[in-house]
């Protein structure tokens, strides 16, 4: 048998033999229904939350084909968290990204990556293969380097989401908490002022004191909300501008030099950045200056007294 036949045989068995066992573990009597979702109608009643307010969309963009798998994918990702830790920090970090998704949606999300991982290191391996080009060993190691790229690509993904927020959130705040500042300067309580915050801005930190708005009006104490965006955005101006604004309301210090305070404490931490990003910037533009410009400068320059003194010769 010749390698093309191999190949193309190994892809036909791969695909008879997925559909063959998601047809098995699709039967109603190895999927029956745990005690939990057997309980769960009689347990609906004491729910806080109207499932009319539940925004969870889809955790992959395939729509209906997501249906069609998605137990399969909610196994594996329970399976796959039975292995990993740190759910809790999970969590964190997706709140960090402003991502309204929960820790097995996130769980299924990073599986779906790991399978086109999979899937695009299975095609590049069995076209190397097919091709004579790559080895079988080779092969194999592509197809599960795609699986582990795709699974940490997705926690890449995330990070890069979380950078994008802070930054965005720290370019907002200095405005927003100048904009508190004089709200409070005009007579606003801190609910107050945070309300017109609210209705007048933008932006991810606006979003964030909304919802710490909406906690407030719901019964909860407007420091222990505060708290609350402290812990969830894991910022440190933010948290140092938390602490300075519970305390004011806690003493009765004047809000109005707080904020303003707070404000310009993070202008400050703003230019120090700058600064610092400048500094590695010439680090790094050394470096074709030296490897590229100075020996070009060097050579323009040593040149034509060379020449010069082969024509003299």
């Amino acid at each position: 048998m010749s390698a093309e036949h191999l190949g193309w045989a190994v892809l036909l068995g791969a695909g008879t033999g997925l559909g063959l066992w998601l047809a098995i573990v699709r039967l109603p009597a190895l999927r029956a229904p745990t005690f939990a979702d057997r309980i769960a109608p009689q347990l609906r009643a004491v729910a806080t939350r109207s499932r009319l307010f539940d925004e969870a969309g889809p955790a992959t963009p395939f729509g209906p084909v997501e249906r069609i798998f998605r137990p399969v994918l909610v196994d594996v990702a329970r399976w796959f968290s039975r292995f990993a830790v740190g759910a809790a920090t999970t969590g964190r970090r997706l709140a960090q990204a402003g991502r309204d998704v929960s820790v097995l949606d996130y769980r299924v999300q990073q599986v779906v990556w790991a399978g086109l991982g999979l899937f695009a290191g299975t095609v590049l391996g069995v076209a190397g293969v097919l091709t004579g080009r790559t080895s079988t060993l080779a092969a194999l190691l592509l197809v599960v380097a795609g699986a582990v790229g795709g699974f940490a690509l997705r926690d890449a993904v995330l990070s890069a989401q979380i950078r994008r927020r802070e930054a965005r959130m720290l370019s907002e705040f200095p405005s927003l908490a100048e904009l508190m500042a004089l709200a409070v300067s005009a007579g606003e309580s801190a609910g107050g002022a945070l309300e017109r915050v609210v209705r007048t801005s933008h932006g991810e930190l606006a979003g964030e004191f909304a919802r710490v708005l909406a906690q407030h009006r719901a019964g909860t104490p407007l420091r222990t909300a505060l708290s609350e965006l402290s812990r969830r955005t894991q910022l440190a101006p933010l948290a140092r501008f938390v602490d300075g604004l519970n305390v004011a309301i806690e003493r009765g210090t004047p809000l109005a030099d707080v904020l303003h305070a707070q404000a310009a404490d993070v202008r400050d931490l703003s230019k120090r950045q700058l600064m610092e990003a400048a500094g590695r910037k010439e680090i790094g533009m050394m470096v074709p200056l030296v490897f590229g410009v100075l020996p070009l400068t060097v050579v323009f320059a040593v040149f034509p007294g060379i020449a010069l003194l082969n024509l003299g010769w």
